[in-house]
């Protein structure tokens, strides 16, 4: 693996991809994080190449004994292994019954995903570094080219409308265009708790405070059961100085 290791900000990396980030009048370049502070929670870099030949050497015992990586390959709480998530396709999906032992990651302006179909020995890696990407469904239409399915249409970013609808008409448009959207067309945008959050930091970054608050409660009140929805939240009442809400 030539072009892989630990990032830091003093590295001179041939070809290295810039990563951008969503904020509300479009896409910038993503702030600056220096990757000697995240350690394995995103500072390594790597390319497709080489994630290929680690996949591979997976397969044989040159890395890991077999009995390490019964281990790591066993499903344990949630069916989460020593480092990897281990699941059967469910039935209805491309490539059911097959084992899939994947492993997603995220940082400043990218975002990845690496799929293992080990029945198969297929191998999907997915480098994104523009914002809003749901690199599952990529995966799944990848997944149905390989086992001669039709993949199904991609569905459109929901962040990128509603930070044009608060750019152009507030909030309070935004939200009820969120309604408006998941109501009419649920089945053409993502909806997931991830799509509002962005948008609630960006509206931190800039101090609008109240408006953030009032994209993180929609978030909330759509995803009752999400700890990253509260989290964010309580950030924003954390920064408006309302502690106990916070709290």
């Amino acid at each position: 693996m030539k072009d892989t290791g630990y990032d830091h900000w003093s590295s001179l990396v041939p070809k290295r991809a810039s990563g951008y980030s969503q904020e509300l009048a479009g896409v910038v370049n993503s702030a600056f994080l220096d990757m000697s502070l995240p350690f394995a929670a995103g500072s390594l870099y790597s390319t497709v190449e080489d994630l290929y030949k680690w996949d591979q050497a997976l397969y044989t015992e040159k890395l890991l004994p077999a009995d390490l990586k019964q281990k790591i390959f066993t499903p344990g709480l949630e069916n989460y292994g020593f480092g990897w998530d281990i699941i059967t396709i469910p039935a209805g999906e491309p490539g059911a019954g097959q084992t899939l032992i994947s492993h997603g990651g995220g940082i400043n302006g990218f975002n990845t995903l690496e799929d293992r179909l080990v029945d198969d020995h297929d191998l999907i890696v997915i480098f994104n570094n523009t914002p809003g990407m749901k690199l599952e469904d990529l995966s799944k239409g990848i997944r149905a080219i390989l086992y001669g399915q039709e993949p199904a249409a991609p569905k459109r970013i929901l962040t990128h409308d509603l930070a044009e609808t608060i750019v152009g008409c507030g909030v309070d448009a935004a939200i009820a265009r969120y309604r408006e959207l998941k109501r009419m067309n649920s089945a053409g945008y993502t909806f997931d708790e991830n799509a509002l959050i962005p948008l609630g930091y960006a509206l931190l970054q800039k101090n609008r405070i109240s408006d953030a608050i009032a994209i993180f409660q929609l978030n909330v009140q759509e995803y009752p059961k999400s700890g990253n929805a509260y989290d964010s939240l309580a950030d924003a009442y954390a920064k408006d100085g309302q502690k106990q809400k916070a709290i």
